[in-house]
């Protein structure tokens, strides 16, 4: 995997693309709801290629693998918990054969729906899972780490605690922020995202958090708590029939802004599409 060195050599400075929404851009490719989505896209892998290559196109540096839920306790509601390292591993090939030319991230997520983050007894489990994964993810070659959507700092403590217990030191975390700034948990993002940097994230940040003019302000406080680079990642607002609230231009204004504000690596979450990512290409090349 990159070393950590290597990384912020390249992402330290300058304003950087991850890429744009997998989940909800699958279902719009007809992905059902609530289906494991590691075996829908090994059983339907051209829709994942093609948005990814869009994804790629549009000036994508790193894309996130879609090993969201790859993991042992998520794939054993499917029966599919034996088959892990296998998933994983033809998820990474699968996403490196879309974008070749881009870092591929193995991606994590938060163990919420099996175990509570809150209850420090569950931290050896939770370290547990995400080692597995993590390892899984080695094997199939991925280039880096990105845990997002984390709603308590234990599922960061043990995401990084069990990257270093594998060897891999490049670790992007990001949580699931509120607009005051604060984890779902309720702790304060400035305070954890510093201590966080001193155990080890190569970058820090937020998705899942609605692009909307609560935003730049919160990136601008934030960055100035840490020094690695700042991940923004909003989704565009929540969906009311089917609609969501924040159109094209709204979402390219407000990551202008974010931009402007110390934001570093930036992409989009639920409801983005290459479209989006394309609009922060641009706006990137009009800030430089």
């Amino acid at each position: 995997m990159l070393e950590k060195k290597a990384f912020l050599e390249s992402f330290h400075y300058g304003i950087h693309l991850l890429d744009g929404a997998t989940g909800t851009s699958l279902i719009r490719a007809g992905m059902p709801r609530g289906c494991c989505q590691e075996a829908w896209i090994l059983e339907h892998p051209e829709a994942l290629t093609e948005l990814q290559r869009s994804y790629a196109e549009a000036g994508s540096e790193i894309i996130y693998a879609p090993t969201f839920q790859a993991n042992e306790l998520a794939l054993g509601r499917h029966g599919l918990d034996a088959d892990i390292t296998s998933i994983n591993a033809q998820l990474i090939a699968l996403t490196r054969k879309a974008a070749p030319d881009c870092l591929i991230a193995g991606n994590l997520t938060t163990l919420r729906a099996y175990l509570d983050p809150a209850d420090e007894s569950s931290y050896d489990r939770m370290t547990s899972v995400y080692r597995k994964q993590i390892r899984a993810l080695c094997q199939g070659g991925a280039d880096l780490l990105a845990a997002e959507t984390l709603l308590h700092p234990l599922e960061a403590k043990a995401v990084l605690y069990a990257a270093r217990e594998e060897g891999v030191s490049t670790v992007m975390i990001s949580f699931a922020l509120k607009p005051d700034g604060t984890l779902r948990s309720g702790h304060d993002a400035e305070t954890v995202f510093a201590e966080l940097e001193q155990e080890g994230a190569a970058a820090l940040g937020m998705n899942c958090i609605a692009a909307d003019d609560m935003l730049p302000p919160l990136v601008n406080r934030l960055k100035k708590r840490i020094s690695v680079p700042l991940i923004c990642k909003p989704n565009t607002g929540r969906a009311v029939a089917g609609v969501r609230p924040v159109d094209l231009p709204m979402f390219t204004d407000v990551m202008r802004r974010c931009m402007e504000n110390g934001a570093a690596l930036v992409g989009g979450c639920c409801g983005t599409t290459p479209e989006h990512i394309a609009a922060l290409s641009s706006i990137r090349k009009n800030l430089s």
